[in-house]
């Protein structure tokens, strides 16, 4: 069954360490949740986008390693140096849960357009596949955002999607320009109202409206931020949801 409304769930979160080496790492509970929604049964169908990140090699052994020996069932989707798959439509519909690493969100919008992945994912999100994903796989699905895409001074990102008609602004615990830019684009009108989430905190929409947030630590929080007379943005904590905790 797929999930009774389209849903996106969009992160500064995703999988954990094992702390046995920089490449191995474990699915969140988040991920559990995100099946659920989808209504899989008891072996989920997962597929990764690594576009962000130009279809690293690593990003494939970091994914497919994080789920082995799991009830989920993974795939990728590679767009570099072409299509991995015959009929891109007909994989990403068959999936339950498609999920969005993080890097470039500049470079990951603009190579999904080229291939028409916006029509696809949209239809894919419209069919009940749960979308997700972290920092520019939480970006993309919004108006827009801060980003590094193209440096390592923080600037306005605007050519998202825009399904979700907010902007987001993802790692706003962790990174100093992350707040305070998100502030001036809300103030002064480059983005409209933004979410915003710390490290280890993700937002779900059920279609576009946010439903609640979810973290998988104590502390952390997402936030609202709307624009305020005297040209300043107003800041709303929201407090998540904490995921049941799992074994190291």
């Amino acid at each position: 069954m797929p999930a009774t409304e389209p849903t996106i769930v969009a992160t500064s979160m995703g999988f954990a360490s094992r702390r046995r080496g920089p490449w191995d790492a474990r699915p969140s509970a988040l991920f559990d949740l995100m099946a659920e929604l989808a209504g899989a049964g008891d072996a989920p169908r997962v597929c990764y986008l690594g576009q962000a990140t130009g279809d690293q090699p690593t990003g494939f052994t970091v994914f497919y390693g994080a789920f082995a020996g799991t009830r989920f069932r993974a795939s990728h989707l590679a767009l570099y140096p072409m299509p991995n798959v015959e009929d891109i439509r007909a994989h990403l519909l068959a999936q339950d849960v498609i999920w969005v690493g993080g890097g470039s969100v500049a470079n990951l919008c603009a190579v999904w357009r080229v291939h028409g992945l916006p029509e696809i994912l949209h239809e894919c999100w419209q069919a009940g596949v749960v979308l997700g994903g972290v920092s520019a796989g939480s970006i993309c699905w919004h108006t827009g955002g801060a980003t590094d895409s193209y440096g390592p001074t923080l600037r306005p990102f605007t050519e998202g999607l825009g399904w979700l008609p907010y902007g987001n602004g993802v790692h706003y615990d962790s990174e100093e320009q992350r707040r305070p830019l998100m502030h001036r684009l809300v103030a002064d009108g480059t983005l409209p109202a933004s979410h915003c989430t710390d490290d280890g905190v993700g937002l779900i929409y059920r279609g576009t409206r946010l439903a609640e947030a979810v973290a998988d630590r104590p502390g952390v929080a997402a936030y609202e931020l709307v624009r305020a007379e005297g040209g300043t943005a107003r800041e709303t904590r929201i407090e998540p949801r904490l995921l049941s905790a799992e074994p190291e």
